[in-house]
């Protein structure tokens, strides 16, 4: 069935053993089973980063990443720059989520802001919203409304 939960003092017990394992690299078919958030969060897992999920947004995942590809790997003040003149409705968007994740490292995981840079940047396709639009001799035909979920991580330069 499911596996079992471990308690605290179990993943303290462990944690070193438990932290090796999951930052190997691994092919697909031998992952590991995800963990919790109360097991991350006593496993110190995700304290290296700050990290902003958009879900469900009203653009496609496709134009969302002609933006994405233009701040992935930029320090934080150059990725600023570059959202702030790209004329895109993604741009706008991921100029919000950057606030939020560098909040999110800043404030939560005491990041020190000058040395953050756009670690990880993607779009995944979200749900698609079929409609329909009428046209000539009775046919119709059908519009897609593409969504997508945006995720962006920032890390702290070494």
């Amino acid at each position: 069935m499911g596996r079992k939960v471990m308690s605290r003092d179990e993943l303290l017990e462990k944690k070193d053993e438990l932290i090796a394992q999951y930052q190997e690299k691994r092919v697909k078919s031998k992952k590991l089973p995800l963990l919790t958030k109360k097991e991350k969060k006593i496993l110190g897992i995700g304290k290296d980063e700050g990290r902003a999920v958009l879900r469900h947004t009203g653009v496609s995942s496709r134009k969302a990443k002609l933006v994405i590809d233009l701040i992935r790997n930029k320090d934080i003040d150059e990725a600023y720059a570059i959202l702030k003149h790209t004329p895109r409705n993604t741009a706008a968007i991921l100029e919000k989520m950057l606030k939020s994740a560098e909040s999110n490292a800043v404030n939560n995981n005491g990041l020190n802001r000058d040395n953050l840079y756009v670690a990880e940047c993607y779009a995944t396709q979200g749900p698609t919203l079929k409609r329909i639009q009428p046209r000539a001799r009775g046919r119709a035909f059908r519009i897609r409304k593409r969504s997508s979920h945006i995720t962006l991580v920032l890390k702290e330069r070494a």
